[in-house]
């Protein structure tokens, strides 16, 4: 047995490749990834919420034939996890996401790529092939003049390129005007190292955090991009009911209840607390088909997945274990990762006495 495949056979949960990921990683990089805002009460509330909810199993049910798929934006999905969007993943490992869309590929799992991605997104299109889904996070961008009219300018020419490389949706990320207070990044001097940068965005302008706020988008931003793209868009960073229906006024085709896996604003709640109430907003959403609802923020587990679907969600999104398994093991690492959440996922589905996760709802929980 190589070095590889014996490392890799003693990850049993997605905690087993953490001790190794900081192990390899720089410090820096360690509190770029791990770390979250201010005193990081959101960051272990993410977690300790999906600790805090209770399955209530059925037995003796006919699980013949299950299945974990299901449908996102009308296009099937082996099952409702998808990769998030994670930056700069050349930190972790050489080949960066190029890695991470390799293993997604092999494993049938789509992928989110963040906008401040260290590979080209014409080549992380071109590693994921034309079956997994792909989509592409998006930051408004600011443009060379740094009013909205060059800011709308510069997102539309980076979504056109997302389009003509055959990424399916837009996640446009809301929620960071301004970056977090990260303590931990800067009690360890976190700065980009020589060689990885945000390949595909040009740099920004020059200018204090006035300027950023005076340039950060608005609800007639996301109206714009609407309507600009012939892409689905979902708005990332909702957690308030009244921003989950404006986000469907202004033509968004779904959601994502996110609250920055904790890396911006601190104390807010946990996604899984605020997970029943975005379901609640949508429930009367009017337009073509019910709006894609997705949630983050600390799934470890299968268990986790089958919770988020019990509580609103359609699907959930993967941050810190994936690009920690690259770290760790490379492609290999992140393949066994997902492997492992597939196979807790389908243990979870059928304890619980359910075949299809249609048939996931609020009943299993206690």
């Amino acid at each position: 047995m190589d070095t590889l495949t014996d490392a890799l056979s003693r990850c049993f949960a997605l905690d087993d490749f953490t001790a190794e990921a900081q192990a390899r990683l720089s410090a820096e990089a360690w509190a770029y990834f791990s770390g979250g805002a201010a005193d990081e009460i959101t960051l272990r509330a993410n977690r300790a919420a999906w600790d805090q909810q209770q399955l209530l199993p059925r037995v003796l049910c006919d699980l013949e034939g299950l299945d974990p798929g299901v449908s996102l934006l009308g296009r099937r999905h082996r099952w409702p996890l998808m990769l998030a969007p994670v930056a700069f993943q050349r930190l972790a490992h050489e080949d960066g996401e190029l890695a991470t869309a390799a293993a997604a590929a092999a494993l049938g799992t789509g992928l989110v790529l963040s906008s401040q991605a260290s590979q080209p997104l014409e080549a992380v299109a071109r590693a994921m092939g034309g079956d997994a889904a792909l989509w592409f996070q998006l930051y408004w961008q600011t443009g060379p003049e740094g009013n909205r009219a060059s800011g709308r300018a510069a997102t539309l020419a980076l979504v056109q390129r997302a389009e003509a490389a055959g990424y399916q949706a837009l996640v446009l990320t809301v929620d960071a005007p301004l970056s977090g207070v990260r303590d931990r990044e800067r009690r360890a001097g976190f700065v980009l190292p020589a060689g990885v940068s945000a390949v595909n965005l040009a740099p920004a302008p020059a200018g204090d955090w006035r300027a950023l706020l005076a340039r950060a988008p608005t609800w007639a931003e996301v109206e714009w991009l609407c309507a600009h793209t012939r892409l689905p868009v979902l708005v990332k960073g909702v957690l308030h009911p009244e921003d989950a229906r404006e986000a469907l006024r202004c033509g968004a085709r779904g959601l994502v209840v996110s609250n920055h896996g904790g890396r911006v604003l601190d104390t807010v709640p946990a996604t899984a607390a605020l997970l029943p109430r975005l379901r609640d907003a949508l429930q009367h959403a009017t337009g073509p088909g019910m709006p894609c609802l997705l949630v983050d923020g600390g799934i470890r587990r299968g268990t986790d997945v089958l919770k988020a679907l019990a509580l609103g969600a359609d699907a959930v999104l993967l941050g810190r274990p994936q690009v920690y398994a690259l770290a760790a093991h490379g492609p290999h690492g992140v393949a066994r990762c997902l492997a492992l959440l597939h196979d807790e996922f389908i243990a979870a589905m059928a304890l619980c006495g359910v075949r299809s996760v249609d048939e996931i709802g609020p009943a299993l929980l206690g």
